[in-house]
Parts: structure tokens; C-alpha cells; sequence
């Protein structure tokens, strides 16, 4: 399928909940609504499946503008952060359903094959309300797999799932979307859950599409400061500084030599991601001195926040360790490893794919 928005924005009564934007979805491939709570991702896929109607804008499917077309008019199949199941039916029915409606062959041994692969083939004779939230929202995960659907839309649908399924899920989704025909449309508010599922990221904030591409061009170069916010977790580090002939100047002093494109802007700022930041030192490194204002283990990295001349800033450093509150630390960086945006927000300099520290995506 083809899905085009030409031009589509959406208000209600007085409030803009979407801009005006284009966006066609490559046919077949995953597409990541990448953005923060409220920022109009759901609006969006609503829009996608026919359930509103865009104020202005025209929305086409293989070239036929359907705008006006009613969901029920249209074959989709839609998981919301909510689940939606059939009361009365049991797991192994709701999920069969769709297949039933097509009079497919072989609906047994479908069920089964996607009920062991979202972890819910022990439940298939339980009624939904016999199981947890996560149970029914895998349960709603199936139903929308089985319905093979031309578009898939996925509205956070793992959210309601504890940290150790949502992983296991995460690589099941990817393989089961990459071996399916459906265009998949897939809302998080998590850039790691982005780059897991590849193919490409459309980032939105505040009801605006900032940036869509290939979801590794699009964490790599990321347009604008608002994208490298919203692509960013950790959030970037951000430092403001000044252009000069060799690079960029931040406060107290601290030079980071790179070579900037000529630009009217005096007024830069200096992007760090929090990867790039370690505590050994290498050739052509700049020097960070400060100290540890609070240090977060998470899985198997380490936050540090580090108070430095420049400003705070976050290191994730690799393994589990522990800081001593206002212990002296000094974090190191790589010239080559930092992005420059104007006075206006937008991109001047990236680093390189080969300077970059790994990111889940290449």
C-alpha cells in the first residue's frame, strides 16, 4: 500500500492539533512515529485509518484520495495503548477471527504460530478478562498480525508491558513486520524503540512533522535541534558558544576545534550526545573537569550528571558505576564527535558514521 498525506493539518474548535504536512510512507517498510506525549501522533494514525477527517489536506491510497472514507470502508488494522478485545470470545477465537471473516485455510496453525511468538500460547482457551493488561494487549497484538492487514497502525503498543517483554517483543515485531507485505506505522515516544525497529522515522513535536527518512539518516543528521531533542535518550547534551576561525568557543574558555561551514551565525550551539562523553582520555580529546552531581545505573550503563565549566552535562558510560556526590570527574571529548547547529536551531555539522559511538543502527 501506498499511503500518501497531501498537505493535511487538524484543528479542533480553536487549537491546532496538526500543521500542515506531507508525508509518504515507503510501501511495505516500517514507518516510526518518533515524538513526546501530545505531540499528534495519535491524531495522525487517526487520520491514516479513516476514524477522523483532516480539516484540510488530502489523504490518498495507491493514488485515491480517500479522505472521506470511512474506516469500516477501509482495511486496517489499528492496536491502541489501550487493548480492545472481544469479551466473549476466547484468545484463541479472537485472535482467529479475522481469519474466519476471510474463510483462510489453515487458521489453526496461524494462531498458534503468532501466539507463541508474542508469548501467549498458554492462554489461548482463557476469555480475556481472565488475564492481565499485558496479556490482552499481546492478545490485541495478534488479532492485528493475523488480520494481514495492507496498513498496520500501532499506537504504543507495548507501553503497558513490563521492561523484560517489551524487549523480547520489540525483536519479535521486527522480524514478523519484516517478513509481512503490510506498510506498518508504529507510535512511540522512545528513540531507542525507534532505532530497534529501523526502517524509517517520522520524528513530530507539538503537532509538527520535523524531519522523516530513513531512521538511521535521521538519528545520524538530525535537521534540527528540536529532532536531535526528541532523538535523544538520554536527552543531547546542548551547549551554547560562539563561532571562531577555528571552530566553536564555549564558556570559560573551552575550544572545540572543527571545521565549520561558512555561516552568517556567530551564535552556535554545541551538540554532545551522551555516549560521546567518556572518562579516559584519547588523542585530540578535550578536557571536561567537574563534578558528579548524581550518577543513575540503568541496566548496563551508568547516567553520570557532571556539573563542568560549559554547563551540566549527562555521560552514559558503558558497565555499572559508582560516584561518590560531588566527587571530581573529568569527562573527555572527541572534536569529531559533536554536531553544530546555527542561531536558528539547524543542522551545520554531524559527525562522521565512523566517529559516531554505536547507536543500535549504522
Amino acid at each position: 500500500m501506498q499511503l500518501m498525506l497531501e498537505r493535511i493539518e487538524k484543528q479542533v474548535g480553536a487549537q491546532t492539533h496538526l500543521y500542515p504536512m506531507d508525508l509518504a510512507l515507503q510501501p511495505g517498510a516500517v514507518t516510526v512515529l518518533l515524538g513526546a506525549t501530545q505531540a499528534g501522533k495519535t491524531t495522525l494514525m487517526r487520520l491514516m485509518a479513516g476514524l477522523d477527517t483532516p480539516s484540510k489536506g488530502i489523504v490518498r491510497v495507491d493514488g485515491k484520495d480517500v479522505t472521506g472514507m470511512p474506516v469500516r470502508q477501509r482495511n486496517v488494522a489499528m492496536v491502541y495503548q489501550q487493548f480492545i478485545n472481544y469479551p466473549s470470545m476466547k484468545v484463541f477465537d479472537n485472535i482467529a477471527s479475522p481469519l474466519r471473516l476471510r474463510n483462510e485455510s489453515g487458521v489453526e496453525a496461524r494462531v498458534k504460530e503468532l501466539a507463541e511468538k508474542l508469548h501467549i500460547a498458554q492462554f489461548l482457551q482463557r476469555l480475556p478478562s481472565e488475564l492481565s493488561g499485558g496479556q490482552q494487549q499481546r492478545v490485541a497484538l495478534a488479532r492485528a498480525l493475523a488480520k494481514r492487514a495492507p496498513l498496520m497502525l500501532l499506537d504504543e503498543p507495548l507501553v503497558n508491558l513490563d521492561y523484560k517483554l517489551r524487549e523480547e517483543l520489540r525483536e519479535e515485531l521486527s522480524q514478523l513486520f519484516a517478513t509481512g507485505d503490510s506498510t506498518v506505522v508504529y507510535a512511540t515516544t522512545e528513540p531507542t524503540e525507534a532505532l530497534l525497529l529501523g526502517g524509517y522515522t517520522a520524528v513530530m513535536d507539538a503537532g509538527e512533522l520535523l524531519q522523516y527518512g530513513p531512521t538511521a539518516e535521521v538519528f545520524h543528521r538530525p535537521q534540527s535541534i528540536r529532532v536531535a531533542r526528541a532523538f535523544s535518550d538520554p536527552p543531547m547534551n546542548l551547549i551554547e558558544g560562539e563561532a571562531m576561525s577555528l571552530g566553536v568557543q564555549l564558556p570559560a574558555g573551552v575550544q572545540v576545534s572543527v571545521p565549520l561551514p561558512s555561516t552568517g551565525s556567530r551564535k552556535l550551539t554545541l551538540g554532545v550526545r551522551a555516549s560521546a562523553l567518556r572518562e579516559t582520555r584519547r588523542d585530540g580529546d578535550v578536557a571536561l573537569p567537574g563534578k558528579v552531581e548524581l550518577a543513575e545505573i540503568s541496566g548496563s550503563d551508568t547516567f553520570v550528571h557532571v556539573d563542568t565549566p560549559v554547563g551540566e552535562l549527562v555521560a552514559q558510560l558503558t558497565g555499572v558505576h559508582y560516584f561518590d556526590l560531588g566527587a571530581s570527574l573529568t569527562l573527555y571529548l572527541h572534536p569529531t564527535q559533536v554536531y553544530v547547529f546555527d542561531d536558528l536551531g539547524r543542522l551545520l555539522l554531524a559527525p562522521s558514521r565512523a566517529a559516531q559511538p554505536a547507536a543500535g543502527v549504522r
